[in-house]
Order: C-alpha cells, then structure tokens, then sequence
C-alpha cells in the first residue's frame, strides 16, 4: 500500500473510523405497521424552502421532503421507469410537437382544492412566469412549452417549441411536480410559496435548513393503509449527532455515514445499504483559470488514487470510479475506468505544462458535513503530493448554489450526485451549457450538440442511448467533471422498526413516501 493510503488509514483508526466491509442491507419487518408514530428521520441535508422552482430544489438531495408533499404528473419506479401518478396516460403526436396527458380523477390537493387541468396549467404557466429565478430542472421543462391547452377538466395538451421525447421524464420531476393553485400567488416564490401539495403527507410546519413537520394527508389519492401519522424531516449535519439521536429514541430513523456502520451495529442497530446511481463528484469551474485548461483537470484525475480512497473511506459502501453510472447502467462504459491512472508524476508534467510547474492553488467550496469535511480532507492530502493546494472554502448545505451563481464562488466544488430520472438530463445538469452543477458551461460544443440530438428523439429510441454513451465518453475524456467513488445511502434504526425503504435511483435522495414503522415501535 501506498504511502498515502497509510495516512489514510491511520488517520480513520486513530479516530475509530474504519469499517471492516461491506454493511449487509438489512430490512425490518414492519408489519404491521404503527399509524400513530411519526417518522422522524435525521438527514445530512436539508432545504432552504418548499418550493420546487427554487434553485437549490434542483439537488437531487433536496428531493426528498418535495417528493412526500408534491406528486408529480408522471411517476418514477425506484429503478426510474415511468410511470403513472397524477397523470394517468400521455402520448405524443406523430412529430412530437405535441404531448397530450389524461389526468387522474378525484384527486384533491391539502387544502380541499380539486386537481384538473386547470391547475396543471397554472403550475406550468406559473414555472414559465418565474424565468431565470427558477432553477435549471423547472426551466429545462417549461421551456419546452409553447403554449398550455386545457381541452377539458381531466386533459392537457402541452404544444411544444419543437420535438422533445423528454417529457415524460421531465414532468416527473420537479417541472411536474403540482403545488395546489391558492398557493400560486404573483410574490410566492422559494421561502414565501405556501406548500400545498397532492402527495402523502401535508406540511404542518418549515424552519428553513432545519426541520419540516408533516401529518399524513387523510384525503390522499394512493391511500393511508399503514402510513405513518407523519413525516418529520431534519437536518443535522453532524453524523455524530445523527447516530445518538437514535440511539437515544429521540428519532426512528437516520442517514449515517459509512464510517459509522461498525459503531450502529455494536449499538444493536440494523443498517440498510441503499446502492444508487450515485457518485462523489467534484465540478471544476471549467469557465475561467485554472480549470479553463484541460491539462490542469487531467492532472488533477490522475492526482487521485481513486481504489485507495474508496478502501479507506467508502467503509466497504463505495467503488472508484470516474464516470456517473453504476456498471449495470447501459451508460456505463468500462474502457473509460482505464483513462485516468493514479500517477503523481504525470499529474506534475500536465501541471508543468499548463504553466504551473511549481504546484498550483485551488479555492475549493466545501458543504458543512462531516461526510463532506472527510473525504475533501482526504483528497486535499492525496493531491498536495501532485502540487495542488486545495483551500476550503466552507459553506452550509444550502449554499451549494453559489458555485454556479455567477460570478460563481470557489474553482471547485464537490457533490454526492445522485442523478436524474432521465440520463440525457444527467448529462445536461453535469456536462451541458446552463447545467446545475456545471458553472463554466460545456467543455466542448459538441456535448450541447449532441445532447440537443437525444432532446429530439423518444426516449424509447434506442439510438439515445447510443448519443448518450458518446456524451458520457467526451465529458470524461474533457474532464467536465471529476468522480471519486461510487456513494451509497446508509440507513440506521431500531430492528423491526422501519420496513419499504427501497433504494430510490431517480434522485440523491431516497423516497421515505411509503415507509412504514414497526406496530411495536416507536
């Protein structure tokens, strides 16, 4: 083992770190189930507002309190096949110019309003409205929109700008999600939209960044059968914190990190390992100086020892990899994991010939977890040893937007991306021009090109998949972006006390919609 994999592991045992393996996925059989505890359920990250159109909403780790107060008009499965949900059927006219959506009968939102096509059209209308405020996920579907026709109260008829077989997957996301008409006031936006949704559970209470209180929606279309009688959701960055929470009873549920699976089990905890199609990504500011010149991103890939940091702090949850896919995903492309070598050597070359061969400095944006300050910590030593000099710049969750906000803070930042439901729109948010998480735009012009040639095909067409695998190809041989490791979601609770907690591929986030608690839990 390397030198550096040594400090790495040292530094995990000196401070009681180190996993040994994989966490098996262990699942409690709820039922059945408790109704009148509440699902209090400690996150590493929270939401500065309810609002889907709001900016950090686009975060797939923001999906998870909007997913239990929103339904959307299409559904994703946890795999992120569609779906049903509000919209029960929808078709496409021969050009795709035309998306037509049959919606759900009886279906009301939480404070009694019925649901119809009218209020799809003001949603949509509304997203339209909002512009440039709203975030890149609601623009990339209402700017496809033409025109909104309401054809009867149960039928909508989206006239589109020019053919796009995206819909399906754009409007079971955020651009779908349907927010009850009484709150679509002119001024509401982010922290002052009220959230009146369709979805399982309705909103009782909001603390920007801190907690969401919910009661389950009585009147929900789906049904309450086993549901429980609430949904808190809280953000505590601390994992710590997380961990004694639930060992104390305070809550029934906790996201913990990795590292901390050896401490829950020998608490007499269960633990569930939820894959993704997840990665720890870093996003370089491709825009301006340094990360403007390919040779700086190259070096920096080949800075990182990707096997060893996945061994020392993935805790047996975690693969190297240096593309967005798991490799069961027909996006998936093996020939690219063999690009990028570690090789210290060549990362100080490529720096020598960008102009810095006495080492560089880099501003790196850092979110306040301890998860985060882990493993930026450790990749901050790994690089040093190739002449970067990694600077934190360190900044709570919420504030991941300031990277892409111009004039944009930081020549780096790092995010547990966990997809989209629509790979071309993991790609777009990624790699394109105007993407979330992307603040310099793309590398090259031939991914927009390419990624506007799977815009105008179904998403059926099996020459997507074709455009995408070569899209997947230039962001990693460009660098657009720098994966480290493959990120699970790992959960804690009380044996018997959590049951339906599936792996949620479409988002960061799982769904804890239809969780249930044990009938003898608390």
């Amino acid at each position: 083992m390397r030198l550096l994999a040594r400090r790495l592991w040292v530094g995990c045992l000196a401070f009681g770190l180190c996993a040994a393996g994989l966490a098996g996925s262990v699942r409690a059989a709820g039922e059945p189930a408790n109704t009148k505890a509440v699902l209090v359920f400690f996150d590493a990250s929270g939401n500065q507002s309810l609002d889907p159109a709001e900016p950090q909403s686009t975060s797939g780790i923001a999906q998870l309190p909007l997913i239990a107060v929103y339904d959307s008009l299409v559904g994703l499965d946890p795999a992120g096949g569609l779906q049903p949900k509000l919209a029960l059927s929808w078709t496409y006219n021969a050009d795709l110019t035309e998306f037509t959506l049959t919606l759900r009968p009886g279906v009301t939102f939480h404070d009694g309003t019925k649901f119809d096509a009218a209020a799809v059209a003001a949603n949509l209308n509304r997203g339209k409205a909002l512009g440039s405020k709203a975030g890149t996920t609601i623009l990339d579907t209402v700017n496809r929109i033409a025109a909104v026709e309401v054809l009867s109260p149960g039928t909508v008829r989206l006239k589109l700008n020019e053919p796009n077989g995206q819909m399906p997957y754009l409007l079971a996301a955020q651009g779908g999600m349907m927010i009850g008409p009484a709150a679509l006031t002119p001024d509401a936006f982010g922290a002052t939209l009220k959230p009146i949704g369709a979805g399982p559970y309705r909103v009782t209470s909001f603390d920007a960044a801190v907690r969401m209180k919910t009661e389950r929606f009585e009147a929900y279309w789906g049904g309450i059968e086993g549901r429980p009688a609430g949904l808190e959701h809280r953000f505590v960055p601390e994992a710590a914190a997380r961990l004694n929470a639930l060992r104390s009873g305070q809550i029934n549920l906790a996201l913990i990190d990795p590292r901390q699976i050896p401490d829950a089990k020998a608490a007499g905890l269960a633990v569930q390992v939820n894959e993704k199609d997840s990665v720890w990504d870093i996003y370089p500011n491709t825009g301006r100086p340094p990360f403007n010149n390919l040779k700086v991103r190259q070096a920096l890939m080949h800075a990182l020892n990707r096997p060893e940091i996945a061994d020392a702090l993935g805790f047996g949850a975690a693969k190297p990899t240096v593309q967005l896919y798991s490799a069961a995903s027909p996006f998936y492309d093996p020939a690219l994991e063999k690009l990028y070598p570690y090789d210290t050597a060549k990362a100080r070359a490529l720096l020598a010939e960008a102009g810095y061969k006495d080492g560089i400095d880099i501003n790196w944006l850092v979110l306040n977890t301890s998860e985060y300050k882990l493993l930026t910590q450790a990749i901050q030593a790994m690089a040093a040893e190739s002449g970067f000099r990694l600077k934190f710049d360190i900044v709570d969750v919420s504030q991941y937007t300031q990277f892409h906000k111009p004039p944009g803070r930081g020549d780096m930042f790092m995010g547990r991306w966990g997809g989209r439901g629509d790979p071309l729109q993991t790609f777009q948010e990624v790699g394109g021009t105007g993407g979330s998480v992307n603040a310099g735009g793309a590398v090259v012009p031939e991914i927009d090109k390419l990624l506007r040639e799977a815009r105008l095909l179904d998403a059926t067409d099996p020459r997507r998949v074709v455009i995408l695998r070569n899209v997947a190809r230039i962001m990693t041989e460009q660098v657009s972006h720098i994966p480290v490791m493959t990120r699970s979601n790992v959960y804690a609770f009380r044996p018997g006390c959590i049951s339906n907690l599936p792996a949620y591929l479409p988002t960061g986030s799982d769904r804890l919609n239809d969780t249930r608690i044990g009938a003898n839990c608390k």
